[in-house]
């Protein structure tokens, strides 16, 4: 279920050390959560099926040749069967560095996820750590998930951006 978004990290960061819709109105309006080198957006509508609370990173900001961890809450609003999917781009800039299909659940098997399929509606919590490559270029991403059912029918919707870019100005933490 919210396993797509580590899926989607995953699969950003494995692109990283080797290389819709029209939004309506109501989905603009939708937050975008941020800190100060990584965000996240829920692009969905009410009607998808999968509606995310919150995602934290541990390191907060990620940091390249360091374990993450990764946890999402969320909520599935119906049962997800065995077929789902979700479309992963990774862009920087205008750039298409990484575009690929994943099979959500059968990644979720392989990654020996807490939740597997079929995930039954409700509340979830799904905690991930990945050892992030040193090879990440200091570089601004930005991905884009897109998941879907087995039917087809809206899944997920979810950007974010990731910036591994060293900031020219030390923080004092004043």
């Amino acid at each position: 279920m919210v396993h797509i978004f580590s899926v989607s990290l995953l699969a950003m960061l494995a692109g990283l050390a080797s290389a819709s819709s029209p939004p309506t109105q109501e989905v603009m309006n939708q937050p975008v959560h941020t800190t100060e080198s990584w965000s996240w957006s829920d692009c969905g509508s009410p009607a998808h099926v999968v509606q995310l609370k919150s995602i934290s990173l541990s390191p907060d900001p990620p940091k390249p040749g360091q374990d993450l961890t990764v946890t999402v809450v969320g909520t599935a609003q119906e049962r997800i069967e065995d077929g789902a999917y979700a479309d992963v781009v990774v862009k920087l800039g205008l750039i298409k560095l990484l575009s690929k299909t994943f099979d959500v659940c059968e990644e979720a098997r392989n990654a020996n996820a807490t939740v597997q399929c079929p995930v039954e509606g409700g509340d979830y919590t799904v905690v991930e750590t990945v050892a992030l490559p040193k090879e990440i270029p200091q570089a601004k991403f930005n991905v884009a998930v897109r998941g879907y059912t087995v039917e087809d029918e809206d899944l997920l919707c979810l950007d974010l951006q990731v910036n591994f870019m060293k900031s020219p100005f030390p923080r004092f933490g004043w």
